[in-house]
């Protein structure tokens, strides 16, 4: 999954989640560094996280009006985002494979080409072995390094 490294751009990345659960409130932001390139017809979006459990690598494709975020390393994930849709996802644990859904509410993305930046604003329930584990708001800017 690798592009020329001259159509990769280098953007510093701000991931922040929000997660609400009854009146409970979580809050969660990271500031790292990764790489934006599109390849076909869609646009990827990768960076890294330091985790007590280890390092995370976070791959986002963005392709037409869909959002799915792989994660791997430390923690496996693969998660789908359709506006309106419920999608089966997954979580790998120390303990096991957990079957997950997300009930996407918003899927908002844009690039803006001039600027070279964009950003990914989802909002869905999530359910892990069909749980609720909450509503989440998870939203993901990034522009050029340097601008």
């Amino acid at each position: 999954m690798s592009s020329k490294p001259a159509d990769q751009i280098p953007v510093k990345v701000t991931v922040k989640t929000a997660i609400y659960s009854g009146k409970e409130k979580e809050t969660f932001e990271l500031t790292t560094f990764g790489r934006y390139y599109k390849k076909a017809n869609s646009s990827y979006l990768q960076y890294d996280e330091v985790m007590e459990e280890g390092d995370v690598h976070t791959t986002v494709k963005i392709s037409g009006d869909e959002v799915l975020i792989l994660r791997s390393g430390a923690i496996k994930m693969r998660l789908l985002f359709l506006l309106n849709k419920k999608t089966p996802g997954n979580y790998q644990t120390q303990y096991g494979l957990l079957q997950t859904s997300a009930l996407t509410k918003r899927l908002d993305t844009d690039f803006n080409e001039t600027k070279q930046e964009g950003h990914v604003d989802l909002l869905y329930d999530m359910a892990i072995q069909g749980a609720s584990a909450g509503t989440y708001h998870l939203t993901i800017n990034y522009k050029e390094e340097g601008k």
